[in-house]
This record gives C-alpha cells, sequence and structure tokens, in this order.
C-alpha cells in the first residue's frame, strides 16, 4: 500500500498544476497565426520572387542611420479646410523606416471646429488617444450581435482607446480647433472608412446589394454613391 504525504500530494499538485498551465499556453501559441501586417498576401510558385517581411524588405543593419528612426515636423497644425474638418497625419513604416517589425505607430489628428475624423476601422491595430486641445466626443462599437456604443467627451490630458478591428469615431463638440495624437499597436494599422469603403469603393458595390443591405430605395444607395467621400488621411 502507497502512503502519500502532505508534501507528496502538495508537490504532484503544483506539478499538475505547472503542466496544465504550459499545455495552455502551448495551446494558444500554436492555434493561431501571427497579426498580419499587409492587406494580403498573394502566394506565387516561383522561389525566385522577392520576399517580404512585414511588408517590407529589410537593409542591412550595418547600413541604418539616426535618419531611418526619425520624423520631424509632428508640432505643425494642418490644414482642416476638407469636407469633414479634419486631418489625420500619420508617422507610421511608411514615414519612418525603422519602425518596420517593431509593431507600432502614432497619428497627429487636427480638427476645425465642428470637425468629425468619421467612423473608420483600424483592421491591424488598437489605438489609444490622448486629447491635447479641444473637447472631443469620442466612441466605437462592439461586435454582432450586441452592437453597443460607448462613448467619452474627452477634455485635454484624457485618453481613450479604441480596441482593435472595431469601428470609432471622434469629432470636435467644441467652438475652438482641437488636437490629438494617438498610438497604435502596429507599424503599418491600416484604415477602412466605412463610407467610402461602402458607397465609394471601385469598382462599384451592386446596387441590389446596397439597397437590401441597408434596407433602402435604391436613389439613396446612387444618391450617396455620388457624393465625394473625403480622405482625410
Amino acid at each position: 500500500m502507497v502512503h502519500f504525504t502532505p508534501n507528496s500530494i502538495k508537490m504532484g499538485i503544483h506539478f499538475l498544476l505547472a503542466t496544465t498551465i504550459l499545455a495552455f499556453a502551448f495551446s494558444l501559441a500554436s492555434a493561431s497565426d501571427p497579426s498580419p501586417l499587409q492587406d494580403f498576401c498573394v502566394a506565387v510558385k516561383d522561389s525566385k520572387s522577392a520576399v517580404f517581411v512585414n511588408g517590407k524588405v529589410c537593409n542591412d543593419p550595418k547600413l541604418a542611420t539616426a535618419n531611418d528612426f526619425f520624423y520631424s515636423g509632428l508640432n505643425i497644425p494642418r490644414n482642416t479646410s476638407n469636407a469633414v474638418g479634419s486631418t489625420v497625419t500619420p508617422v507610421n513604416v511608411a514615414q519612418i523606416p525603422g519602425l518596420n517589425t517593431l509593431g507600432i505607430s502614432l497619428v497627429r489628428i487636427d480638427f476645425a471646429p465642428k470637425g468629425l475624423n468619421p467612423p473608420h476601422m483600424h483592421p491591424r491595430a488598437t489605438e489609444i488617444l490622448l486629447v491635447l486641445e479641444g473637447t472631443l466626443y469620442v466612441g466605437f462599437v462592439n461586435s454582432n450581435p450586441e452592437n453597443r456604443l460607448f462613448t467619452k467627451t474627452l477634455y485635454p490630458g484624457d485618453v481613450f482607446v479604441f480596441p482593435v478591428g472595431l469601428i470609432h469615431f471622434q469629432f470636435n463638440v467644441g467652438k475652438n480647433k482641437a488636437v490629438a495624437f494617438a498610438g497604435l499597436s502596429s507599424q503599418n494599422p491600416g484604415v477602412i472608412t466605412i463610407a467610402n469603403a461602402v458607397f465609394g469603393s471601385n469598382p462599384k458595390i451592386s446596387a441590389d446589394v446596397l439597397t437590401k443591405a441597408f434596407q433602402v430605395d435604391k436613389n439613396v444607395v446612387d444618391y450617396l454613391r455620388g457624393q465625394f467621400w473625403w480622405d482625410n488621411n
């Protein structure tokens, strides 16, 4: 007959718990792909075709300079005289080559009075927004079937987070201009502005699809597709 002491039982429980945690961690690591940093990657059969790393070709590290990690001028106000009254100035891997593979980027958003950063989403990034100047009404909507709206009015020094892939917006409810900075958890977060994508796509989405999707007459769809959908990025 085998006798178990309290210490042996305790050690057995710890071992079982550690084994379970390791197995769970391994299953998480092996069950999902890394987050994509490009809109798509078309497979090719030719092995001599170019291979990209996170959407960019990596330079020889020995040839890197400080300028590869530098951007200047984000303190300069941008022109907001456009249809939506806002301008987004991105600082991602396109502006700072050294951001490649680092998984972060930054934007400055300038708002005219009553200016709007229209409902949009970032397919590859969570966004954290900091208000420097003005008053912004911001919000995001979570996924189906709840479609719950989370909103907040922000003042200078306030911070708000928009989870990855969710539709969100910022609206200047003040009488003066507003300025905000936002960090994003991708070197190339991407942006899909909802109205632009749905009604301004090229080629156009079938009117039959849009009339049924939005439960409106075709003349409403034709009107919306006839608008100029301003890209503020």
